[in-house]
């Protein structure tokens, strides 16, 4: 199980990015464009993530990974159940929506791992 803390310290060790509460939600975003952002009540995490790849990640583990409600299928985001994830796995996704917002020379000076 992952907490919205532990999300926070990866979150904000990434350069540029900024934790915001909106409309009761924790969302953390890098200029104007949302990585990563919490349901109301923190069980549910929503994070950017490859349109043309999210149905194969959410095929591979159900019980952790679902879509973002039919409104919301246009943007390249895919949700988690905070319950359901692993801390390395929750690392990852993370670094990789963080990744996708933000220009390319600051990702590349980024480590991978």
């Amino acid at each position: 199980m992952v907490t919205v803390e532990e999300v926070r310290e990866v979150a904000l060790a990434l350069p540029r990015t900024k934790e915001h509460l909106i409309h009761d939600r924790v969302k953390f975003r890098v200029g104007q464009i949302v990585y990563v952002a919490f349901s109301r009540d923190e069980t549910v995490m929503g994070f950017a993530y490859p349109r043309e790849e999210r149905d194969s990640l959410i095929a591979a583990a159900p019980e952790v990974f679902h879509l973002p409600r039919p409104s919301e299928l246009r943007y390249r985001w895919v949700q988690a159940w905070m319950a359901a994830l692993e801390p390395d796995e929750m690392r990852e996704l993370v670094i990789e929506a963080w990744r996708m917002v933000v220009p390319k020379k600051v990702s590349a000076a980024y480590p991978v791992g």
